[in-house]
């Protein structure tokens, strides 16, 4: 017997052992879902039903990379997913042919002057620039690996001038001057990895003039790697600056206030995506977690849906006074608008006793988080552009806003978007999604899980190595330079000199008829009202 002929043999031996190991497992699987009581289809159907179960399980990813359109998926389309991404990775913000927008819709538009401002009229800091790093595509074949060279990039930081830098509690003996108008909002180590926050502090660090709020999670050292201006929060649950039973510790809060790089203090009150406390599962507690927030290790947190500390405007704004008192340094407010009520109510207590936060973060509802209830995210709390009208001209309704500056956030993450916001009346607007796809989210949609397959949101250190910081740091600076970039192109658009002088008159909206209404003329109203 040759070796051809053993071959043979071997291989339909082996053959036959696979047909027989296929027959076994399908019976066995036939009287299994035959058996089963929970699913339907697969006691009519057996075996064939579990293809629905393995479709419906997989039917995000096919949805997000081969049936969505590119202007159709959520929270973020196709479209605008690869356009932080361009312009984090190769710092460039160009498109070609047209716009993908639907102009028939409904919505806010930028209003052009017939006399935009040159380059060189242009207020902005010519002096401090950035050196950091882009990729050139130099190749993309259908088949086979794209080629792109990692390259050195310098170019201006696209800062304001010192004339017009915002300052955040002028009165306070330690004031917060911001000369970018383009942060990164809370986003807590816990929820957030060691590698993804610290890649974060670091390309922040390397943008110059931005800042990195620490989410309600407490500092990390971390925050601190990339000496970043840091606004810390701090929730009801008070991690970070609690005692063992969960009471307000000052002495903890002193501490923190020496750190040169903390520059504010932020209650938060509410966030768009929950208008309750904050969660973090009891896996993502780890020691060191535990040992920042001031918690037990490995058991689930569910911070309070309020402070205990104060239960109106007027026991909070005293509670701000402490902090502002004993830190000599800025404390602000994160909050979420639900209707005129609320923003009324807050202004005139403002008026009324003379006190009150030195910036308000007004986030809207469709903001993201790590973890949440779909009815709080779907249906609680006003979004953005409807939201931030109401506080601002609330504020100004009763003499108090220029007492405030206004931080906004809710999907700013474009420079038109950006643009709006600051014409509706903030100073300045946070970015937390944004800044995660730029150290490498794909909207796996699995933040709540511990479960992240990039190493984003997780701290799991297996998934984590996949997080490689000295190359993300630069695509988080590359696109906050870029967004800056982008200001002040459409500030020149407008006529306007800076983007710090974006009004409601810079504004037009559109409805499903094509009539369009200036953004001042519905400030009005709103002020009469």
């Amino acid at each position: 017997m040759n070796l051809a002929d053993v071959l043979i043999i071997v291989g339909s031996v082996i053959i036959c052992f696979i047909f027989i190991a296929f027959i076994v497992s399908g019976l066995y699987l036939y009287f299994i879902d035959r058996s089963q009581k929970q699913h339907p289809v697969l006691r009519n159907y057996p075996v064939i039903g579990r293809a629905r179960y393995l479709f419906e399980t997989i039917g995000p990813e096919l949805r997000q990379y081969l049936f969505d359109h590119d202007t159709e998926g959520k929270p973020f389309s196709r479209f605008e997913y690869q356009t932080i991404v361009k312009s984090a990775k190769y710092k460039r913000d160009v498109i070609g042919f047209g716009s993908l927008r639907d102009f028939e819709k409904p919505g806010f538009y930028i209003r052009n002057s017939m006399f935009p401002k040159l380059t060189e009229e242009l207020k902005m800091d010519e002096e401090t620039t950035v050196k950091t790093k882009r990729y050139i595509l130099l190749n993309e074949p259908l088949f086979g690996q794209r080629k792109e060279k990692f390259e050195d990039h310098e170019s201006k930081a696209f800062l304001l001038q010192d004339e017009e830098a915002i300052v955040i509690g002028g009165n306070t003996r330690h004031p917060f001057i911001v000369k970018g108008q383009i942060g990164m909002s809370g986003m807590s180590y816990g929820a957030l990895g060691k590698n993804a926050i610290t890649a974060l502090s670091e390309g922040l660090g390397i943008a110059k003039g931005t800042w990195m709020n620490t989410g309600e999670g407490g500092l990390s050292e971390y925050h601190l790697k990339g000496n970043v201006d840091i606004i810390m929060q701090i929730g009801p649950g008070l991690f970070g600056v609690r005692d063992k039973e969960g009471n307000f510790n000052w002495d903890a809060l002193m501490e923190k206030s020496q750190i040169p790089q903390i520059k504010a203090f932020e209650l938060k009150l509410a966030q768009g995506a929950k208008t309750r406390g904050g969660h973090i599962d009891a896996e993502k507690v780890t020691e060191e977690i535990a040992r920042i927030r001031m918690v037990e290790p490995f058991t689930s947190i569910d911070s309070p849906n309020r402070f205990k500390e104060f239960d109106d405007f007027h026991s909070l704004f005293n509670f701000m006074e402490q902090i502002r008192e004993k830190t000599g340094k800025p404390v602000g407010m994160k909050v979420v608008i639900g209707s005129p009520h609320e923003a009324e109510e807050l202004a005139k207590a403002m008026k009324e006793t003379g006190k009150g936060p030195d910036f308000i973060t007004v986030d809207g509802g469709e903001g993201g988080t790590g973890a949440t209830y779909q009815e709080l995210a779907d249906s609680v709390g006003l979004p953005i552009k409807s939201a931030l009208p109401l506080l601002h001209t609330s504020l100004v309704k009763h003499g108090v806003r220029d007492q405030v500056k206004i931080i906004a956030s809710g999907k700013l993450f474009s420079a038109d978007r950006i643009a709006i916001a600051l014409a509706m009346g903030a100073d300045l607007v946070n970015i937390a999604r944004g800044f995660m796809i730029t150290v490498g989210c794909i909207q796996a949609l699995k933040c709540h899980s511990n479960a992240c397959p990039v190493g984003v949101a997780t701290t799991d250190p297996d998934l984590q190595k996949a997080l490689v910081i000295d190359e993300k740091k630069y695509r988080t600076a590359n696109y906050v330079i870029t967004l800056r970039e982008g200001l002040f192109r459409i500030a020149a658009a407008c006529g306007i000199d800076s983007p710090v002088h974006f009004k409601p008159e810079h504004v037009v909206y559109k409805d499903e008829k094509g009539r369009a209404f200036p953004l001042e003329e519905m400030y009005e109203s709103l002020l009469k009202s």
